[in-house]
């Protein structure tokens, strides 16, 4: 039998609108076609004959405006492109590179640059259409509101981008938008613990079935849950996935596992049950809370680092991540959970160890020489220990007895030791 697999699902169509957000071009070019298309339907005024209503505009003023326009806005929008440029690079280097992303996808500064250069776009094509008479006296009135309309959208928007571009790759932030990211994901995470599929846990996924491989090398970025449950109606069989959004995907490790096949002797096509699963060089932050942690362990891991040695942005971080976990652990109403929709493909469950790993290792290791930094830790093991998670529990515990020993080991001073001891006394 074969598998026919939707064309496309509105779950990946949520993926490729975020990938959208990312690209810098999109919103300048649907602004130009609009720029372009407001133009011309100024010349509708002339064709509905309203001449003899609408005021008489002189060519000589609508040629003065257009011409200011034109000359100004391509020398605001290269300022506004450096601008960003250098912004891009200060969220770089100053917190991590991981965060790019998200500072381009910045609406305020993507609205401005797409303002300036549509601005442009309607002056020039305006003016050439003004110079060859293709417009009447209605015409040139309705170029003259649409011109001070566009005006008013360029005064506001450079306001409110002069505001942000202030801020924008500064490391607070920076940290603030990674963390509404991963807050976001962690969220739609909680709500769908499994995707929307059946549950499995990580050390059943795998341990039995047909291993589907993908043919090429990257992270998974997202999983077409969709295409996975259309083929295993098709096989009549199941398929359990093994890599979540964030796995590091080999040639030879596996995607996900078929089992229960009525007909072992059946021939399939592994591609088509991979092409549900997007693979690309980097990983994402909508489908991959874990990247968000790791992003923000970054970001204190660099504050930490000897050339910049800044531990109150580590303090920070840690403060963010008990915010995320707390959250995580949060309760999640019944009639606010996803159902199961996908009752042939079996997702693992998101483990609060990795989730831990991802957040707290790198930044109690590099942060074990500082007793702010170490203190700051254990009172957070100890607040997220005193949840009703008894797997968060479990985790703060283990982790704050790594971060104490780390601690013991780099530390000199005992008075510094005795102090990292006594917050850890708090989990006790």
């Amino acid at each position: 039998m074969m598998a026919h697999s939707p064309l496309v699902s509105l779950d990946r169509l949520r993926f490729f609108f975020s990938r959208i957000k990312e690209r810098l071009w999109v919103k300048p070019l649907i602004l130009c076609v609009l720029s372009i298309g407001g133009t011309f339907i100024a010349r509708l005024a002339d064709d509905l004959g309203l001449s003899g209503v609408l005021p008489e505009v002189t060519l000589k003023s609508v040629e003065s405006l257009l011409s200011i326009m034109a000359s100004s806005m391509l020398v605001i929008a290269t300022f506004a492109v450096g601008s960003m440029v250098s912004a891009y690079a200060s969220a770089s280097t100053g917190a991590t590179p991981r965060s790019i992303p998200l500072v381009i996808s910045d609406d305020v500064t993507q609205n401005a640059l797409s303002a300036f250069i549509g601005a442009f776009i309607f002056s020039i094509v305006s003016l050439i259409a003004i110079q060859n008479d293709m417009f009447g006296s209605a015409g040139r009135f309705a170029v003259f509101v649409l011109t001070l309309l566009v005006f008013a959208i360029v005064i506001i928007t450079f306001v409110r981008w002069v505001d942000r571009i202030a801020r924008l790759g500064r490391v607070v932030n920076t940290m603030e938008q990674v963390e509404k990211a991963t807050y976001r994901a962690l969220d739609r995470r909680r709500h769908a613990p499994t995707l929307g599929a059946l549950r499995v846990s990580q050390h059943q996924a795998g341990t039995k079935g047909v291993p589907v491989c993908s043919s090429t090398v990257g992270y998974v970025q997202h999983i077409d849950l969709e295409t996975l449950q259309s083929f295993a109606e098709a096989l009549n069989c199941r398929v359990v996935v093994t890599a979540l959004p964030g796995t590091f995907a080999t040639t030879h490790r596996p995607l996900l596992y078929v089992e229960g096949r009525t007909d072992e002797h059946e021939t399939f096509k592994p591609g088509a049950l991979t092409r549900a699963f997007t693979i690309s060089s980097n990983r994402t932050f909508e489908d991959d809370p874990r990247f968000g942690l790791v992003a923000l362990a970054e970001i204190a891991d660099k504050a930490l680092s000897p050339g910049i040695n800044d531990p109150g942005t580590a303090i920070h971080v840690i403060g963010t991540m008990v915010r995320l976990f707390t959250l995580w652990q949060s309760p999640v109403e019944k009639d606010n959970l996803r159902e199961i929709t996908y009752d042939r493909v079996a997702v693992p469950e998101l483990v609060v160890d990795d989730l831990f790993d991802d957040a707290f290792t790198a930044i109690a290791r590099d942060g074990a020489t500082m007793v702010e930094v170490s203190i700051r830790l254990q009172k957070a093991f100890c607040a997220l220990a005193k949840t009703d998670d008894n797997a968060m529990g479990a985790a703060a515990r283990k982790h704050s007895q790594m971060a104490l020993a780390r601690s013991e080991r780099a530390m000199s001073l005992p008075e510094d030791i005795d102090a990292v001891r006594r917050a850890a006394g708090l989990l006790a």
